[in-house]
């Protein structure tokens, strides 16, 4: 069965263009498109049919994306929001991020790679292209925080060190380990947070105010 989408952008013909390219895909179609988050709430009471994954612009009138996405995670966590802005600043990530989208994408993106990234997310719970993973572990370091107390005192320390761009066995060699004890500790992390890559980790210290300091 194709997993059901809403799309929300207030520019219409960018959102008819973005429903025609959904059209082809093998596993997705869309359910409605709404112009900003306050039509997309008053479809959603009168359909009473949810979404699967919603496509969210972030400017809009009357109810933006930010708003949106904080509204979804409050009433309706468990549909999947993929951002689709032109913004690609470290702060409206992170916020949209915060707020519980799990990907971010450009409008510019390729037809093919929005289809990739929409079966990435549904996999892996979330996606974030290059671009995106590289200002989440630049922001991660600019930003202090309180770590999980799930979190030994040497998985903290492997977490403050994942989150550069440190391959893990540059990562071995700061810890004094071998890089199967990194391993170890990062199999650790997926476990107990639930996560499959270190992008994952990233987007988890961020939704939940957990950044480490930077080393």
């Amino acid at each position: 069965m194709k997993k059901k989408i809403a799309i929300i952008d207030d520019h219409v013909l960018i959102a008819q263009a973005i429903k025609g390219i959904i059209s082809n895909f093998t596993n997705f179609e869309v359910l409605f498109e709404c112009e900003n988050g306050k039509e997309f709430i008053n479809t959603l009471s009168r359909k009473k049919q949810v979404p699967d994954i919603v496509l969210l612009d972030i400017s809009m009138p009357i109810m933006n994306g930010f708003e949106t996405a904080k509204w979804l995670q409050e009433h309706h966590p468990e549909v999947m929001i993929m951002v689709l802005s032109m913004q690609t600043d470290e702060e409206s990530i992170n916020k949209m991020i915060k707020n519980g989208a799990r990907s971010y994408l450009l409008k510019n993106v390729h037809p093919r790679d929005l289809e990739m990234a929409l079966n990435t997310m549904l996999e892996n719970g979330y996606y974030y292209p290059d671009w995106a993973s590289r200002l989440i572990f630049s922001g991660m370091n600019k930003v202090k925080g309180k770590l999980s107390n799930k979190l030994s005192d040497r998985e903290k320390e492997f977490l403050r060190y994942c989150i550069t761009e440190m391959s893990y066995k540059e990562i071995a060699e700061e810890m004094h380990c071998s890089p199967r004890t990194v391993e170890g500790y990062r199999d650790s992390l997926f476990e107990k947070l639930d996560l499959k890559s270190r992008v994952g980790l990233a987007v988890y210290a961020i939704k939940n105010d957990t950044i480490p300091q930077s080393v």
